[in-house]
């Protein structure tokens, strides 16, 4: 193990989506207006959030973590994979590297946390509407927000700190656009199965246990909307979670898709497909699911950036 800890790699080449070259161009353009879209979409709800008073409430609040959050998240694989599909020089170097899965599990561990914290305001919001701003005051908020980042921090730090430890001997050509945890192992020239069974168990039970919570959140949701005689008052209250729960079902849906199954050579090459969804097209989508479903957030945005007739054809 002494010789194991000296690698004597420096850099790794980043494989990216495809190699053939009739289709990177359209690649390059069609992924930089989904990153674009996402850079434009969460700094405006970031924006609004921050800047109108009437947003000041729990849920615009854990709203605009994760618009923030969603900013950077794309930003740290995106880019580079641009850089890829025009460019032959697909190198990163091993520190760069590393850096690169620290923050990318970072930010979606945090996410993950995130999502469970929203799905808790939707059931203090339906289910205790008289004391939401009770259970849900300013320091309520803050707490859940913080111990969503540091948590994911640690929980990233730990994959950050083993993969960092493994030898990499001669293989250095990562079978993806960025810097992953299992494409990385297939490289190393140890045996991975610690690594690989920590990623399965520790990442699983994190995915699992958020998701399970956030389906008992929904649990306790949907019992409440059964009590409402109304069916245009179930309709009112459920209509304030669908944009959560679309998120939800896109986010949980890939990361078990890919951190749940071993980490063979065709696993690796469906991951490729999957990460696209979750890097590029996801963080695009956030803002339209939540920004276009949402009366108030639709109001600022005019207030803010628009003027009223850009928004008038779009349905409340």
């Amino acid at each position: 193990m002494d010789e194991g800890n000296q690698t004597s790699v420096t850099e790794f080449i980043l494989l990216g989506i495809t190699n053939l070259p009739q289709i990177q161009n359209f690649l390059f353009i069609t992924f930089l207006l989904f990153y674009l879209f996402t850079l434009l979409g969460n700094l405006s709800i970031v924006t609004v959030v921050i800047t109108d008073q009437r947003l000041h409430t729990p849920m615009y609040f854990l709203l605009g973590n994760l618009s923030f959050l969603d900013f950077f998240y794309s930003s740290t694989t995106v880019p580079k994979m641009l850089s890829g599909l025009l460019m032959e020089d697909k190198r990163i170097s091993f520190q760069s590297c590393i850096a690169q899965l620290h923050v990318f599990h970072f930010l979606g561990s945090t996410e993950a946390l995130l999502l469970t914290s929203m799905s808790y305001d939707r059931y203090i919001a339906i289910c205790y509407p008289l004391r939401y701003h009770v259970l849900m005051a300013k320091s309520v908020c803050i707490q859940l927000t913080s111990s969503s980042w540091i948590i994911g921090f640690v929980y990233s730090l730990s994959h950050t700190i083993l993969t960092s430890k493994l030898p990499f001997c001669k293989l250095n050509k990562v079978s993806h656009f960025f810097c992953d945890i299992k494409p990385l192992l297939k490289l190393a020239c140890v045996d991975t199965h610690l690594n690989e069974s920590l990623v399965s168990i520790v990442t699983g039970f994190v995915a699992l246990s958020t998701f399970l919570l956030i389906v008992i959140s929904y649990v306790f949701i949907g019992t409440h909307l059964l009590k409402i005689r109304s069916s245009q008052g179930r309709r009112k209250a459920f209509s304030t979670c669908t944009s959560h729960v679309t998120v939800v079902l896109l986010y949980y849906g890939t990361a078990f898709c890919t951190y749940l199954r071993p980490a063979t050579q065709d696993s690796l090459e469906q991951d490729r497909l999957t990460a696209i969804l979750f890097t590029v097209i996801t963080p695009a989508l956030n803002p339209l699911i939540y920004a276009l479903r949402n009366k108030e957030v639709k109001r600022s945005l005019k207030k803010v950036f628009l003027s009223d007739t850009v928004f008038q054809r779009i349905p409340a």
